[in-house]
């Protein structure tokens, strides 16, 4: 009894939960804004000019449900580097006010709790973050497995992309601790409004749907806008080698470093190549996020 921390375990499978609803419902999306991240200019050309291009790709040649290649490996991948995130997050935050004795985590304290949840979910996820994205940007309807996938490289290829992923749990860190702040601000003026104080036991201690998901859409638009150009380098170097269809006379092999990736874009783009896909961004994890936080609580406020 006294091994098992419930509260974080119950945060952590309604976080899970959460990520598996938005991930099945915007999906589609997160495959064309993907295919789009991963194309690189290339002598003035490039196959896709905006997001809609890959979608009518889909319709055009009949590969609609190529839309959802890599879906069962991105559910595994999102259900467990959400409960591993979620219970990591809450695990770090409970033992930190028990050590120090304060009543609420400070938000440096909360950058930094939320980072390590961030990197102990980076590392034990990885190969399937890898895998996922690998199948989006493959050609449509030549997609491969999950162990396929992973057995075309070296253990070390499933990897690719790590050093970015570490790099980007400034993200979450971010978006959480924006959340948490706005959240116990509303939480503590439905609080105050409370008439009589022998209620202030049943005092709402979990937000509504709507709520959450303003305060959901928000926090990630912050972390998003703030990370984005890291967010691209991670798609190309995790990109499949065969994602550039479009040039097959200059075979195109992704970057495999962050530096090599920023370099390509430079070279090719400039600058404005470094926000390349920023709206597509925005609007898959603004949804996505805000459909997790709104399942998120919940899942929390029927479990109390």
């Amino acid at each position: 009894m006294a091994g098992v921390d419930w509260e974080s375990l119950t945060e952590a499978t309604s976080g899970a939960v959460g990520a598996l609803v938005s991930n099945v419902v915007l999906y589609p999306l997160d495959t064309c804004k993907t295919k789009y991240q991963a194309e690189v200019r290339s002598h003035g050309r490039q196959k896709y000019r905006n997001l809609s291009d890959v979608l009518w790709e889909a319709i055009s040649t009949r590969q609609v449900l190529s839309l959802y290649q890599g879906l069962g490996t991105k559910n595994l991948q999102s259900f467990i580097s959400q409960f591993v995130y979620f219970y990591g997050y809450n695990y770090f935050k409970r033992l930190y006010l028990e050590r120090s004795g304060a009543k609420s985590v400070g938000t440096k304290a909360n950058l930094v709790v939320a980072a390590a949840a961030g990197a102990c979910t980076a590392i034990v996820t990885q190969p399937l973050d890898t895998a996922s994205s690998r199948m989006q940007t493959s050609s449509f309807g030549k997609s491969k497995g999950l162990c396929e996938t992973l057995s075309e490289g070296s253990w070390s290829d499933a990897y690719d992309g790590l050093g970015v992923s570490l790099l980007l749990t400034s993200n979450p860190a971010i978006q959480y601790t924006v959340f948490d702040q706005l959240k116990q601000r509303i939480i503590k003026r439905q609080q105050s409004t409370q008439v009589a104080p022998a209620t202030a036991k049943s005092s709402p201690q979990a937000l509504s749907a709507f709520s959450a998901f303003m305060l959901g859409a928000i926090s990630k638009s912050v972390a998003t806008i703030l990370t984005y150009p890291a967010i691209r380098c991670k798609v190309m170097i995790q990109a499949s080698d065969s994602h550039d269809g479009s040039q097959k006379d200059e075979p195109s092999k992704p970057p495999k470093t962050i530096m090599g990736a920023l370099h390509a874009i430079w070279r090719k783009e400039g600058i404005p190549g470094f926000y390349k896909g920023l709206q597509a961004q925005i609007l898959k994890t603004v949804l996505s996020s805000a459909l997790l936080l709104m399942v998120k609580e919940k899942i929390s406020r029927c479990q109390k």
